[in-house]
């Protein structure tokens, strides 16, 4: 019996983790485009293994990945930003987008869930 729910919590855990993935990977892509939500998929994923690493629980928060594969998405932008300035390419677009770009994932995200497309 311990097995068969042992198991359960695992398919629950594994829902949810591909849910917040998938959400958060839409909204990058609808907020960045299709290069950054790629880019953003391996972010997730090195984050996953980073909390799986320091943190051996059964149960995962999967929004904390997503906020850290948020920061490492506004980091690049950031980087990106700096490269256009210091060219001379930089457009006021792109400078409101770099420091908001983790409230409007999560503002996408959050929006998502409460129309039931990801959960926490």
């Amino acid at each position: 019996m311990k097995q068969s729910q042992s198991f359960s919590s695992y398919g629950d855990q594994i829902q949810l983790a591909e849910r917040e993935l998938s959400a958060f990977i839409a909204a990058v892509a609808e907020l960045f485009g299709a290069d950054q939500a790629r880019l953003s998929v391996d972010d997730w994923l090195d984050e996953l293994e980073l909390m799986e690493v320091s943190r051996r629980s059964t149960r995962t928060d999967w929004r904390s990945i997503t906020i850290a594969a948020s920061v490492r998405l506004a980091n690049r932008l950031n980087v990106s930003l700096h490269r256009q300035t210091s060219l001379g390419t930089w457009t006021p677009d792109t400078q409101t987008a770099v420091p908001a770009a983790s409230l409007m994932i999560a503002a996408v995200i959050e929006d998502r869930a409460s129309h039931g497309e990801a959960t926490r």
